[in-house]
This record gives C-alpha cells, structure tokens and sequence, in this order.
C-alpha cells in the first residue's frame, strides 16, 4: 500500500470529528495496524507525532516509563493549546513523571483504596437509584446522556471531593467545556482561547476551595489536597489547582461516557441485554466490555527521552508518540473478534484505564459505578429501544456520547 494512504489512515487520530463517526475511525485505524502500526502523523495545526496503533505496542510503550515520559506533552492539543497550557502552567498527575509522579500520587490514593469504594458505595447505590427513578419520572422518553449520564457521576466525584451541591451545574459546565474543547456544541462560544478560560475559571473556583479548606478542614477529598505537604511545604497553588482539575474531569467524564455508551450497546445488542438482565452475576465481566467497547479516554502522548525502537521503527529523541487506546481496544491480535460486544468476554486485557505507572486512579470507582448503575437499571428496564440517532463528541482526548435519545419502559 502506499505512503500516502498509511498517512492519511493514521491522520485520522488528529481530526476531532474522526470520533463522530464510528465507521470512519475504525476502519482507518484497523488500516493503519494492518499497514503502518507505527506511523508519522503530519497533520495542520498539530506539531508532528508517532501514531501507535497496536495494543502490543502501547503496552511496551507504558511499560518503559523513563525512555517515554508523560512531560511535556501528555495529551494530544493543537500546536496553539501546547503553546497556551505551557504559558498556564498546568501540571496535573498525567504531566508528571517519577519520582515526582509517585509521591504526588499518593497524596489522593486512599481516597480510591477498596476500603474507601466500600463506604462510597452506600452513596453510589442512592444516587443510582436518584437517577434511574428520575429516567422512569420522564414518562418513558429522555436523552439518557443529557439528563441522566452527565449528572451521576458528576454528584459522585463532587460529593468526593466536597464540593457543595448547589455548585455542581457550574462544574458540570466547566468539564463539559474542558473536554468538549474540539466540540462546536460543547465548547464556549467565545472565539479564542476558550479552553483556557475554562481551566482559569476552574482554578479560581478550586483556589476559593483551597483557602476554605485550609482555615476549616473537612472530611473530604479536597481537603487532603489543600492540606497535603512535599518536603514539609504546602502544595504550589498550580499544583493544587491542577489536583483538582484532572479528578473533577477525569472522574466525571470519562465515567459519563462509559455508562452512556455502555446503555447504547446493550440496547443494541438485545441479546446481549437478555443474557444480562438474566443474569446479574456478569455484571463485572460486562463492566469490562462496556468500558472496552467506548474507550472514554481516546489516547495518552508520550515523549521519546532517547533514541527508542517500537515494532520496528525507530523513534528519535524528543519524538512525540499517541498511544492510541481506541486502536488498541480493537486489536485483531488481542482480542478475539474484537468488533463484537460481548458481555462475556475473558480475559479482556483492555487498555482504557492506561497500563503501568499511569494507570487509572479512579479505575475502581469507575467501575463501581458503571456497576452499580447496571444493578438498579437492569432488574427495572422492561424494555429499550434509541428513539433517534445518537451523537458523538467531536474530540481527541476524552469523549463518547453527548446525546442519546431513548425510549424504554421501567418499573
């Protein structure tokens, strides 16, 4: 095959409005494995990147965390965002690197231990239970994303971190905008730097939290963040701000997009919604699948700290690399008939959650409530059916669903 068609198949990864259209992503990027699985990407407005598109290759990737770090560049802007969040200072966990990534870490680790998702779990079964009642309230009919998916794992996270109710509508606003950055619908109407408005909009918010925070301590997770110390300091306010930042859109999101989209492939698959309403035991093994099947978080960036080798190409230094977790959750060799939704699936070594170091803080949280969504829903839902065309995000970070029309019947 020729270059210019391994190019143009790997180009897709910097075109927002590739994630719109399902057929159109997949079958570039099942090219793009076939022929060119680590392959130059050249595109307008975005400074040069590797694209790997092969779970073995990501894999490798993740594993060798010193030879390709997170900094500086660990999510795929335009040339102009790099250039605007450098100018910010922005430095979440995901722009980190150990040693500093490991004890920065640590800080919100308990907060996501098994012991603490099992006292969160009485306030996740409420609010499941919130939100599949306000779905039987809307008479049958509702835009699952926009009325129920958006808003349960916001008041999750939210209620985490301590963040009173009557400022959630705002937070919800501010994610949407962060993420929704490539999105005509989801970003601000102002011309430029929207973005960056957003994220300062947020920092000015979490900035007012901190001080709180620090002159009255609560039982939340935004007061282990405002209170935490390295090296016998206070967190920077850059720092403290970006903490917050990357759990309220990390923790919101992504979560959001899962159970949206995992709603559309069962109503999709009926079979698949049969054999798990008959039996709620494969809840976790579906949990699994339905995660795989929308891969919230399209793709993480990596940089080449030195002359590097992946499948067979090298990589010189200070190459950037997208490790494109859509590509490799579709893998023909990882996975057996990888297009297939199938509850059932084992093993399911998906890379949704990033791998090694990196990998998802809050994968037990997203899973408890992906989980525990299903286990109210699915004992009440009668029947399912999309009542009009679903609509994806335009993105090239995080992103699923942003409308899903439905009609159902519930107890």
């Amino acid at each position: 095959m020729s270059m210019p068609i391994v190019d143009e198949a790997a180009n897709v990864l910097a075109d927002p409005t590739a994630y719109t259209d399902e057929k159109r992503l997949h079958d570039a990027l099942a090219r793009a494995r076939a022929t060119a699985p680590v392959s130059l990407v050249e595109a307008p407005s975005y400074k040069p990147f590797w694209a790997i598109t092969k779970h073995a290759d990501v894999m490798a990737v993740e594993r060798a965390n010193r030879a390709f770090t997170n900094w500086p560049r660990p999510v795929l802007m335009t040339a102009q965002s790099d250039e605007m969040q450098a100018a910010v200072g922005i430095r979440t966990l995901i722009h980190m690197d150990d040693p500093q990534h490991r004890i920065v870490r640590a800080i919100a680790a308990d907060w996501f231990s098994p012991k603490a998702m099992r006292a969160m779990g009485v306030r996740i079964d409420e609010l499941a239970k919130r939100y599949v009642d306000k779905m039987r309230d809307a008479g049958g009919e509702c835009d699952f994303v926009q009325e129920v998916a958006v808003n349960f794992p916001l008041y999750v996270i939210m209620s985490l971190l301590g963040v009173p109710e009557a400022d959630f509508p705002l937070m919800l606003k501010l994610t949407q905008e962060l993420v929704g950055s490539d999105d005509d619908e989801l970003k601000r109407s102002t011309p430029s730097d929207e973005t960056m408005n957003s994220l300062l909009e947020m920092f000015a918010y979490f900035k007012t939290l901190t001080d709180a925070r620090r002159e009255h301590p609560t039982d939340d997770l935004a007061s282990t963040i405002a209170n935490a110390t390295l090296d016998g300091a206070p967190l920077s306010d850059i720092d403290t701000m970006s903490y917050y930042a990357i759990i309220a859109t990390a923790g919101h999101d992504t979560t959001s997009s899962s159970i949206s989209g995992g709603l559309r492939a069962l109503a999709e698959h009926p079979e698949q919604l049969d054999l798990l309403r008959g039996n709620l035991d494969l809840i976790p093994q579906a949990t699994e699948e339905i995660i795989r099947w929308v891969t919230p978080v399209k793709a993480f960036m990596r940089t080449a700290a030195e002359d590097s080798v992946v499948n067979g190409v090298t990589i010189p230094a200070g190459d950037s690399l997208l490790l494109s977790y859509v590509s490799a959750n579709r893998d023909e060799d990882a996975f057996v008939d990888p297009f297939r939704f199938d509850i059932e699936r084992e093993p399911n070594k998906h890379v949704a959650f990033g791998f090694g170091v990196h990998f998802c803080l809050g994968a037990g949280l997203a899973r408890m409530e992906i989980g525990k969504f299903l286990a109210e829903l699915l004992p009440r839902l009668k029947s399912i059916e999309l009542a009009g065309e679903p609509e994806l995000t335009a993105t090239t970070f995080v992103g699923g669903l942003k409308h899903l029309p439905i009609r159902y019947s519930l107890t």
